[in-house]
């Protein structure tokens, strides 16, 4: 085993490093392998990270769509499940791109042939998860980035139990949230009542989350950048999180 060491000048002791040229450094790197009797590999130590399901929740109003938006723009290999609906389509909607907008009839039948992973019925309205983009869009590698209100949520922790990370986001405060709601315009005040009743409660069930983002008024990046965070987190765990589905 010493002779690879042979190799070296004779001196004083000095650091490898300093006293080997390339020649020498690559000699010495040969004389270790046979000295070992194996080659050192040159495949990443680290294990490769592996896709995963993000579930962004949270009362109506703080800004899921407006965080998946930038989240997408700024990370590669991130996909947007569209989710299907029966409620009307909103001023400025695509359909296809927000939301699959079908008929109760339509939704029914996809509920009959088993294409959901999660369905439920939302201020009158259908909305649910198809199965098969999150089954498409894993094999290619993709991350996959869920949005639903909190009782989807709950659904989905009982679905995927911990294989999944679930992110609840949240406005700075009350008086910003209620803010926020009026200045959508989408809604009766009847509706703004029931809104802001319902959110009052969701807030309550934030502690069955993984993780809670702030969405402040004018922070997005902030708000982003906090969720790519904890993408890289969950990533570099060493016991992953499997998913089945």
């Amino acid at each position: 085993m010493l002779s690879f060491l042979t190799v070296l000048p004779l001196g004083p002791p000095k650091r490898l490093v300093s006293c080997c040229g390339p020649a020498l450094q690559d000699q010495l790197f040969r004389g270790l392998e046979a000295a070992l009797g194996t080659t050192f590999s040159s495949e990443p130590l680290a294990p490769p990270p592996q896709p995963m399901i993000l579930v962004i929740s949270g009362p109506s109003g703080v800004g899921k769509d407006a965080v998946i938006k930038r989240l997408q723009e700024e990370r590669e290999g991130i996909h947007f499940v569209v989710t299907a609906t029966s409620r009307a389509m909103r001023p400025g909607e695509v359909d296809g791109k927000d939301y699959y907008f079908v008929s109760k009839e339509e939704f029914l039948t996809m509920i009959e042939r088993d294409e959901l992973l999660e369905y439920a019925l939302v201020y009158g309205e259908y909305k649910g998860i198809p199965k098969q983009q999150i089954r498409d869009y894993m094999a290619k590698g993709c991350d996959i980035v869920l949005r639903v209100d909190i009782q989807g949520a709950a659904t989905l922790r009982q679905i995927l139990g911990e294989s999944a990370v679930f992110i609840f986001l949240v406005a700075e405060s009350e008086e910003a949230l209620v803010k926020r709601l009026i200045h959508r315009k989408t809604e009766t005040s009847d509706m703004l009542l029931v809104r802001v009743a319902t959110a009052r409660e969701e807030v309550k069930r934030m502690k069955n989350f993984d993780y809670v983002v702030v969405n402040a008024e004018g922070k997005l990046e902030e708000a982003v950048k906090q969720v790519e965070s904890i993408i890289d987190a969950e990533k570099a765990k060493i016991h992953k999180r499997h998913v089945n589905i």
